[in-house]
């Protein structure tokens, strides 16, 4: 019986100028709304089938297909450092456990959601009692209707606190 390794290291890990990755900035600005600051030293990394930026060896950036496109998302460590306040729905402390072994999000925990949300927009889950972000993933139903849900999945989770890329130390 053969097992399978999966390589946990930063692959192609390079020093950028801000001025290399400055249509990056501008992705992720667009998305959060505001402006996202990328001080310190940038680096451009590929991490288990993704491409991360670093900044001061922190992960903040993510390339990830939503929709069917490959795009910059803030990572768990990325939101938290830019105060996104924007594509998030807050979850019930009943939900954190399941959440926090990479389960996907059920409609039942959901109490607040951005009435924007819409189906396979990126979205990030928070605490409810904290703010913290939990997890990140893709919507499979509208903000508004997350709120009503009662029983099924309303998140298919990409990223969440305690997974390979949140424990990344570089």
């Amino acid at each position: 019986m053969w097992a399978i390794m999966v390589d946990k290291r930063l692959r192609r890990r390079t020093p950028v100028r801000i001025k290399q990755i400055k249509g990056v900035a501008d992705e992720l600005a667009s998305w959060a709304g505001n402006e996202v600051s990328l001080d310190g030293f940038l680096e451009q990394a590929h991490y288990q089938e993704t491409d991360l930026i670093l900044v001061n060896r922190v992960p903040l950036a993510m390339k990830i297909e939503i929709g069917g496109e490959m795009r910059w998302y803030p990572t768990l460590k990325g939101i938290s450092e830019w105060n996104i306040e924007r594509s998030w729905v807050a979850v019930d402390s009943g939900a954190i456990p399941f959440l926090e072994n990479g389960a996907d999000c059920m409609g039942a925990g959901i109490h607040i959601a951005d009435p924007s949300l819409q189906k396979g927009d990126f979205v990030w889950i928070r605490s409810q009692e904290t703010g913290e972000p939990l997890a990140s993933g893709t919507a499979l139903h509208g903000g508004e209707e997350m709120m009503s849900m009662t029983n099924g999945k309303a998140i298919s989770t990409i990223h969440w606190v305690g997974d390979d890329l949140w424990g990344l130390e570089v």
